[in-house]
């Protein structure tokens, strides 16, 4: 095994931690960065600009992860019912942090739905949606209990590994 690698018994080798980054295609670059400015600048987010491929990308940003947005190279909008992206959920800590994005989005004229339990998804299930300027639907939602109990838990929830992949060749011995 190389090193700095570990391995838990019964796993494919390696874990994710976490989405590194997202990218979003937009067909108006100036007002999807406008859009975003006001979401990710409600959520503590930073920004930076730079060019890809001589393409201009903006890059919001957070010590968990980037959201990208660069332009689109054709003009359909985002259809979440159709295959792809349906939409895309962040997450906060508690419900009170969900109410407050969700009024302070609403100032700043973002029609983001007021916060409210959704007990259909569970009955702590607290969040906010609202569409960026392509059609992309996106939501804040808080860090429920089930998702803290599978976090902090993890080791010893029943076992429900994928093994759709044969045995590694740490297997045969």
């Amino acid at each position: 095994m190389q090193s700095g690698m570990s391995a838990t018994p019964g796993t494919a080798g390696c874990e994710v931690i976490g989405i590194d980054h997202i990218y979003v295609a937009v067909s108006d670059l100036a007002r999807a960065e406008a859009f975003y400015d006001k979401v990710f600048g409600v959520l503590g987010f930073r920004r930076k600009h730079f060019a890809l491929a001589g393409e201009p990308h903006v890059q919001y940003f957070n010590r968990h992860f980037g959201y990208v947005l660069r332009p689109a190279r054709s003009s359909a909008l985002h259809d979440p019912y159709t295959p792809g992206l349906h939409h895309l959920c962040l997450r906060v800590a508690t419900a009170a942090e969900v109410e407050y994005a969700a009024s302070r989005l609403q100032l700043l004229g973002i029609a983001a739905s007021t916060a409210r339990v959704y007990p259909e998804y569970a009955a702590d299930y607290v969040a906010t949606f609202f569409t960026d300027p392509d059609g992309l639907r996106l939501e804040i939602t808080n860090f429920r209990l089930e998702r803290r109990e599978r976090h902090d838990h993890w080791d010893s929830l029943a076992d429900t590994t994928l093994t759709t992949l044969p045995p590694g060749p740490e297997s045969s011995a």
